[in-house]
């Protein structure tokens, strides 16, 4: 996990990094890098360094002595580094995973690179000789990347908006657009002899569900034919394992539910056949006597790491709230809600361990129909299409409350469950093995994939799902009721609807509290939601329901 940002077609851009470039800075606190070239004018880059893989050479932007016309920076982790080295015969001159990108594009072009990739990034490369620069992003968004783009011709990227927004606002006057780019996607510029940039093509390299068009971890011959749960527990295995790359230390977040529980089991379990030289730090949040916190607990003395607990009060998310909105750069109810202790948690572990590297389940609700309200899908080919609709926003939702929580605090979290085979796999299955059974027991082939593994506790593995906001909560009041409190105390006034409505027409606040979010939102983002957000996150199938929170479904035995 690192910062990335860039600058193309402006007049000295040395003073858009001056007052733009540092707001990135806790996404690398090892180092940081600008570097401008002669060759390109007006354009400057910038990097922020979380060291992870190759501490000492591990700088950016990276330039080669076998290409020293490319320039590149990069936020990612390639999996598939050493192996592509080995398939293409690449000469490599460092131990940085990313050093593959250079070599790939020099060998078969932007195509070439993207299509070639196992592993997470966002990254910008600049062909100094073409003068031509090249934007991607892996193709789930796990790895965030903003743009900016003004019909003159200026573009600047960063790895969150903070860092061009005061760009975008100098830019007053002139047609352009702030806004997240497109996972799965690249786009290549031409610079022009004014330095001005000119779009010259885009195009998507993936889809969710996609097979991977790489040489993959785990052969696809070797799966089993006809056993579907030893197939699903061989890819997710495999995609914890290849996770371990890492010179820093590894730990894992365990809310006790069945997704952090099954990948911090994993992560245990393969750490041990590779020798890794500590134990497993895993961590916990909740509010004193929580239900996560108890099943967390049963997990880590299971498994056996060195678990941590962290309790939370009124008081804790009453002083970050404000911090996480602005961390996050949404004003989307339910991920500020589910943000609030996980952004607690992570400044917990930077400020206390020396975790670096955070594993967590990430992306199993949207893969494997996890949510309560796929009990309602009318029918499987329904739930199936809902899947891949939540796997291409997930970078907007779960995915951002993700990275934002942890980069805030210098983290670097990874995700298995959204490995591209085992995702890919996993959709692959008969769409009606996928949904609840018995429309009661979400995850149902995935519990069963484990079950005769002896990974987990029966009762864990096949635990209930909680709305987030109970799962951390204490037994006499929930996050949301938390929230609701908070929020009247700092806003006196009434909602109106139509107020609301007049003052923010797209995703218009529906409650005080939604409109407190928005309100604190545009204080830093005023008039970026449009780009930022297509709609509030909300579940499918459920008449009537108004609010995120699981807890408003009817199948849901929500607890004060």
């Amino acid at each position: 996990m690192c910062g990335i940002w860039a600058i193309f077609g402006v007049e000295n851009p040395p003073k858009f990094c001056a007052c733009t470039f540092p707001k990135i800075g806790h996404r690398g606190p090892d180092a940081f890098r600008i570097e401008c070239d002669r060759i390109l004018k007006n354009s400057c880059l910038g990097f922020h360094r979380l060291a992870i893989v190759d501490p000492i050479w591990g700088m950016q932007p990276l330039r080669l002595h076998l290409y020293p016309h490319i320039m590149l920076i990069c936020n990612g982790e390639i999996y598939n580094y050493k192996s592509l080295k080995e398939e293409f015969d690449f000469k490599y001159e460092t131990a940085v995973d990313v050093e593959s990108i250079v070599h790939l594009y020099e060998t078969f072009g932007i195509e070439g690179v993207v299509k070639n990739l196992d592993g997470v990034f966002a990254f910008c490369l600049v062909d100094l000789k073409k003068k031509k620069i090249f934007l991607a992003r892996d193709p789930y968004g796990v790895r965030p990347l903003f743009k900016l783009i003004s019909k003159s011709g200026v573009l600047g990227i960063c790895s969150e908006a903070k860092g061009l927004v005061d760009v975008e606002h100098d830019l007053n006057g002139e047609e352009k657009s702030l806004a997240p780019f497109k996972p799965g996607t690249f786009e290549e510029y031409q610079v022009l002899d004014s330095g001005k940039v000119k779009l010259i093509q885009q195009s998507n390299f993936h889809k969710p569900g996609d097979k991977p068009s790489f040489k993959t971890y785990v052969p696809y011959e070797s799966l089993a034919n006809n056993d579907v749960l030893s197939n699903i527990r061989t890819l997710l295995t495999a995609a914890v394992k290849k996770r371990l790359m890492a010179d820093r230390r590894i730990g894992c977040l365990l809310s006790g539910g069945l997704d952090s529980s099954l990948i911090a089991s994993l992560l245990v379990r393969e750490a041990k056949k590779a020798n890794i030289p500590y134990k497993v730090q895993s961590f916990a949040i909740g509010m004193g006597d929580s239900p996560d916190l108890k099943a967390a607990r049963k997990v880590a003395d299971f498994i056996g790491t060195e678990h941590h607990e962290i309790t939370f009060t009124e008081e804790d998310v009453e002083k970050v709230l404000d911090d996480v909105i602005y961390t996050l750069e949404t004003p989307d109810i339910t991920t500020i809600r589910a943000s609030i202790p996980m952004y607690l948690l992570a400044k917990y572990i930077q400020e206390n361990t020396d975790t670096t590297v955070i594993l967590s389940g990430e992306g199993a609700d949207e893969v494997a129909q996890g949510y309560i309200y796929f009990r309602d899908a009318p029918d499987a080919s329904s739930a199936h299409k809902e899947s891949l609709r939540l796997l291409s926003e997930i970078y907007m939702f779960d995915g951002l409350r993700a990275d934002r929580t942890t980069s805030s605090q210098s983290l670097e979290l990874r995700v298995p469950f959204l490995d591209l085979q085992f995702t890919n796999y996993y959709l692959s299955t008969e769409e009606h093995s996928r949904q609840p059974k018995d429309k009661s027991i979400e995850k149902y082939l995935l519990r069963s994939a484990f079950d005769s593994d002896n990974l987990l506790p029966h009762d864990i593995l096949w635990r209930h799902k909680e709305a987030f906001s109970d799962g951390v909560a204490s037994q006499k009041k929930s996050l949301f009721v938390i929230l609701q409190e908070i929020v009247d105390k700092r806003m006196s006034e009434k909602y109106d609807k139509n107020s609301a409505a007049e003052k923010y027409p797209h995703c218009t606040p529906t409650t005080k509290e939604s409109l407190y979010y928005r309100k604190i939102f545009e204080k830093s983002f005023e008039n970026l939601a449009d780009n930022f957000l297509p709609y509030y996150w909300m579940p499918r199938w459920v008449k009537g329901v108004t609010d995120p929170s699981a807890r408003f479904i009817q199948h849901y035995d929500a607890k004060e």
